[in-house]
């Protein structure tokens, strides 16, 4: 099975992308969404460490999002408990997986966390920030300043680009990056 890494700025298109190959995808940001709502021990803990903001469960996004614009060290506390539970679901859903030719993980903080391996097929979505600054700002919960404490955790461009076995350039256009896909698909398939 070969595992592809989908890394790329925030907004850049790398869940579109994810899910475009057709393979099974581990969505690291989806699965952060159901823990917040699902996962009991994770709120006991989070409440324990940050009682002022998170009051219920299950956890509203709004009260995350305070809590970190309110003192930027939350959010690394935040991902310091939330990321064990990811990686313990990533584990899971590659065993799953584990007869499939492929897999997708979309994982924005990929080489952050450490999770690259060597054999590891890393694909970065390369697209121009103007471009990327519109989609953001459409999104319902855009907020500049929160989006810069996201963006100061990330390794640069240049390092993701560096690492990269390949790179798509995103224009937005839906029949070209399909294009760009099916060749991309092939090749890394085809390659030992």
């Amino acid at each position: 099975m070969k595992k592809i890494a989908v890394v790329g700025k925030i907004g850049s298109g790398k869940s579109y992308v994810a899910s475009s190959f057709g393979f099974p995808v581990f969505n690291a940001d989806h699965e952060v969404s159901k823990i917040y709502k699902s996962n009991i021990n994770f709120f006991k803990n989070l409440k324990k460490k940050l009682p002022k903001f998170i009051k219920s469960f299950p956890i509203k996004k709004k009260e995350i999002l305070k809590s970190i614009l309110s003192n930027k060290k939350n959010l690394k506390l935040i991902t310091r408990i939330v990321h064990p539970i990811v990686r313990k679901k990533m584990i899971y859903f590659l065993k799953k997986n584990k007869n499939k030719k492929a897999v997708i993980l979309d994982i924005p903080l990929y080489f952050e966390n450490k999770i690259n391996k060597k054999g590891d097929v890393i694909l970065y979505i390369d697209a121009k920030d103007n471009k990327i600054i519109t989609r953001l700002k459409k999104r319902p919960n855009y907020n500049k300043k929160l989006l810069d404490e996201f963006k100061k955790i990330q390794k640069k461009s240049d390092f993701k680009k560096k690492k990269s076995s390949y790179i798509i350039v995103n224009d937005f256009n839906s029949s070209s990056i399909k294009k760009h896909i099916k060749v991309l698909k092939k090749r890394i398939l085809e390659t030992k």
